[in-house]
């Protein structure tokens, strides 16, 4: 019986940090931090977001660059969905298949860009996991809010 709790809150900390990696801020949300949640996913969304823009969705790539792919993995499970369409490449207006790619300069900011939105995820998913362990927040409809 005394396992039952011990259990509910390791369960509760694996929702916090599951969370935490699909959707930015997501952990912190779950914990009633909804401040540093909204900061933590416009931070982390935009860094990704100028990351792409800058060099391309094709700085996101499995295969030729794994070190900065498991960096920009931490960012979200679309990460591999984003990395699955860079690959896959696209057809152009003659038929032709051609493949997305990164070069220069702007490849090398894109793929710096990117992999820093992953490891700052990285370190809000330990923050969120850590702020539900010592019991700094709460479980979203646990107990009445209370306004401070």
């Amino acid at each position: 019986m005394a396992d039952r709790p011990r259990i509910e809150h390791t369960l509760f900390l694996l929702a916090v940090g599951i969370l935490a990696w699909i959707i930015p801020g997501g952990g912190h949300f779950l914990i009633r931090e909804r401040r540093r949640a909204i900061i933590i996913f416009v931070t982390i969304t935009l860094t990704f977001a100028v990351g792409l823009y800058v060099g391309s969705i094709a700085v996101v790539n499995s295969v030729d660059a794994k070190p900065w792919f498991f960096a920009q993995i931490c960012a979200s499970p679309v990460v591999g969905f984003i990395d699955n369409i860079s690959r896959s490449g696209y057809t152009d207006t003659t038929g032709q298949h051609v493949k997305y790619t990164a070069f220069g300069r702007p490849g090398d900011v894109g793929q710096i860009y990117t992999s820093i939105a992953g490891l700052l995820n990285l370190l809000s998913i330990l923050s969120a996991v850590y702020m539900a362990y010592t019991g700094r927040g709460e479980m979203i409809g646990t107990e009445e809010e209370t306004h401070a």
